[in-house]
């Protein structure tokens, strides 16, 4: 038997560095810091091999770390509760220290289940916040301030040394087949870790974020001019305080540091309210979709026949990113043209992303897909934004390589190849590429009449202003509301996405 000891449990903040918990504990006695590898967790449908690897990367380079401060990471693998049953028998738990989480539907239930079991132990527990969510926050009216004061606290050192403990064992981290995760070929997934994120972070604030605000829509260019800093944040290889804090040392652009603030802003309306992870934010649009199953399958594929719609998808399945404006369309296009459900087109991407944060990830389903009652609602035009954001093709050419030989002309439109086009080009459509699922013209003009119709009435708006109030930004932008055909307000850089919550302008582009 071994002495009570801290018990740091490590979730979605997997550092030494800016970890108040790990710090507070150490000052206390022995620490035992712990992962639970949960399998159940890992079996939920937004959950992937390519998320988990990229887990494990963090978790392998952490364990160093601690191993560096005098003791290492102990790996269990099961029910949290159940691993600290085992724990308590083995030496007792004088505290368990961990940061505040705000997850999916899954890790909420999963949190009350272990401070249910705490209580009846009688075992002391201390949650810090990891980020700028607010826990127990009642209204938004000042929010935005105690975010502020949360990045610029100072920054919480790692520990000097942890006394290590004895007797304690620690699986092995289990491969993907191990956790019974489906094949995912994920070849140019970003690795995981706190040297990756820390190397991005220079590297973005150094030279690649120099023409951040101009080159973060157009996928050509976002792979390299965003931060890709999204993983590391979800993981916690980083703090948001770590980060915020380095980009206003080094003068950022403030396209950027709006960013930071944005990311908690939207995790903070799931904190706030965990149903919008599965339910309409306004009621009034249940049931308005209907998700057929084959549509989903070729939107998920890359197969829409629309070209850059697939590129996007197919670049997306390759490299598990993709920047923000085309998450937009993708997710525009599947709720307005293919008329899928949030919730079946939100699974598919979630799986996808390797930097799936629920918070941000759910909240923008429902903005994406016009549900929330108070957000402006865009229907992407598939086609306006490929020769937008990829006028050469380049993009197309590269993620849809069937579509090599064909003209610049056509590219974006094969399905204005005659027979003729299509044999000089080796493209056959609905052989080598398939024809337009729908007409999306079309398609987009019913999507219109359809959200209209449900926005008429004074019952719709009484709603609409009670999850304004509830989640609804503070800060006032000078915006004109007046459509426009560019899928971007007037007075707004074109191409950039308008972050004013409360717009109820629906524009087509």
């Amino acid at each position: 038997m071994t002495p009570p000891f801290q018990v740091v449990w490590f979730k979605r903040d997997l550092r030494i560095h800016d970890h108040q918990p790990l710090l507070e504990a150490s000052k206390c006695g022995p620490v035992l810091p712990l992962y639970v590898v949960e399998p159940h967790f890992w079996a939920q449908p937004d959950a992937s091999a390519r998320q988990w690897e990229f887990c494990r990367e963090c978790l392998e380079e952490l364990q160093q770390e601690l191993t560096a401060l005098g003791q290492p990471l102990v790996i269990r693998v099961g029910e949290p509760t159940t691993v600290l049953r085992s724990l308590l028998r083995q030496g007792g738990i004088a505290k368990l220290w961990s940061h505040e989480e705000t997850g999916n539907s899954w890790t909420y239930k999963r949190d009350r289940l272990v401070r249910r079991w705490l209580s009846e132990q009688g075992i002391p527990r201390q949650e810090s916040p990891n980020n700028g969510v607010i826990r127990r926050l009642h209204h938004r009216n000042g929010w935005a301030s105690m975010w502020q004061k949360r990045m610029g606290a100072e920054r919480v050192p790692a520990p000097d040394f942890l006394l290590p403990i004895s007797g304690l064992e620690s699986a092995q981290l289990p491969t993907t087949a191990e956790l019974d995760l489906q094949s995912d070929l994920c070849p140019d997934r970003q690795r995981g870790g706190r040297i990756a994120a820390l190397e991005l972070l220079d590297s973005f604030l150094d030279s690649r974020g120099r023409n951040y605000a101009r080159e973060l829509s157009s996928p050509l260019t976002a792979f390299r001019s965003c931060s890709r800093l999204s993983a590391h944040l979800t993981y916690g290889t980083v703090s948001m305080r770590e980060v915020s804090q380095f980009v206003r040392e080094r003068s950022c652009s403030p396209a950027f540091i709006e960013r930071l603030h944005w990311h908690c802003h939207f995790i903070q309306k799931l904190e706030s309210q965990p149903s919008l992870e599965s339910q309409n934010a306004h009621r009034a649009y249940d049931g308005i979709c209907k998700t057929e199953p084959e549509r989903l399958k070729a939107w998920a594929d890359g197969r829409t026949g629309w070209p850059f719609v697939d590129a996007c998808m197919r670049a997306l399945r390759h490299t598990g990113w993709i920047n923000f404006r085309m998450r937009a369309m993708l997710m525009s296009v599947a709720s307005y043209h293919l008329w899928i459900d949030w919730r079946d087109s939100g699974e598919v991407l979630a799986r996808l992303f390797v930097d799936y944060e629920p918070g941000i990830h759910w909240n923008q389903c429902q903005m994406q897909a016009g549900t929330t009652g108070i957000n402006t609602v865009r229907i992407y035009n598939p086609i306006k934004q490929g020769l937008d954001h990829d006028p050469q093709g380049v993009f197309i050419r590269r993620w849809v390589p069937e579509m090599s030989d064909v003209p610049l002309v056509h590219l974006h439109t094969p399905w204005t190849m005659n027979d003729k086009d299509q044999q000089l080009a080796r493209c056959v459509l609905a052989r080598d590429y398939p024809l337009p699922l729908i007409d999306h013209e079309d398609a987009a003009r019913q999507a219109r009449k359809r959200i209209w119709a449900v926005r008429h009435g004074e019952s719709y708006q009484q709603e609409a202003d009670a999850i304004q109030l509830k989640h609804g930004s503070r800060r006032r932008r000078r915006v004109d509301s007046r459509p426009t055909n560019q899928g971007c307000l007037k007075n707004q850089a074109p191409g950039q996405l308008n972050l004013n919550l409360s717009d109820p302008q629906i524009n087509s582009g």
